[in-house]
């Protein structure tokens, strides 16, 4: 029997070959832990801690108690998971805020770029629409600050999502969710928020027109320079960002 330490790591592979298979797919439940101790020759301890990590990754949803909705359910959220992780080794420092900001530049330019290229599509402009009421909702001077930059969070989502690029999408979300808690931070020590909310929707109807024009360059230049704008407020002397 494999070390009690390590024995979860069995309910792991288990999933990753039969998600791998086919066998298993998203909406699927997994077998009980009964069923899986019996089957793999480890402890229910084992199993259900094998299933809290998967929960944890993303891959599962738990419910706990008797019927058809209790047991574990295969899921797929792969961007909360790594927003969890982000969030606490930025915590740690392990991960720069600046080096978070110098990839969002790093991604969210070049998914401009790759937005403009992209075919024409009724996708394209629902997205774009979609865009433009969040924009609409966030003018209100009295939506509470915490709202406006979760608003602000899906804004750039939406737009990173016209690049078609699913992984890059995910990403992003995760890093803005992982800095959210730093935006809050920035915001809260600002004398100015009221200013700096007008100023930030100006750059946002700024990025959403280069995005409705198609102008792949003038999309990336644009978002560069809201990016690089914000994380100045915190840090006006720091230039890493720029490089």
């Amino acid at each position: 029997m494999p070390a009690a330490s390590r024995a979860y790591t069995i309910v792991l592979d288990w999933l990753e070959q039969r998600l791998r298979s086919g066998e298993i797919a998203v909406g699927d439940k997994l077998p009980s832990e009964r069923d899986l101790a019996e089957e793999f020759g480890i402890s229910r301890a084992s199993v259900r801690e094998g299933v809290r990590i998967l929960d944890a990754m993303g891959l599962v949803r738990s419910a706990t108690g008797s019927g058809p909705r209790a047991g574990a359910v295969v899921i797929s959220e792969p961007s909360t998971a790594l927003a969890w992780a982000l969030r606490m080794h930025i915590a740690t420092q392990s991960l720069p805020v600046w080096d978070i900001a110098q990839t969002r530049l790093l991604l969210e330019t070049q998914s401009a770029r790759d937005a403009a290229a992209a075919p024409e599509s009724e996708q394209r402009q629902e997205v774009l629409d979609r865009a433009a009421a969040l924009l609409d909702v966030m003018d209100d001077p009295d939506l509470p600050s915490f709202r406006f930059h979760e608003l602000d969070t899906e804004f750039h989502t939406v737009l990173t999502s016209l690049a078609g690029n699913v992984v890059v999408e995910t990403i992003m979300d995760s890093l803005r969710q992982a800095t959210i808690g730093y935006v809050q931070e920035t915001v809260a020590g600002l004398s100015d928020w009221p200013a700096v909310r007008s100023e930030l929707q100006v750059q946002h109807r700024a990025i959403l027109q280069t995005f409705r024009d198609r102008d792949g360059e003038a999309a990336a230049a644009t978002l560069h320079h809201h990016i690089t704008w914000f994380y100045r407020l915190s840090a006006p002397d720091r230039d890493s960002v720029d490089h």
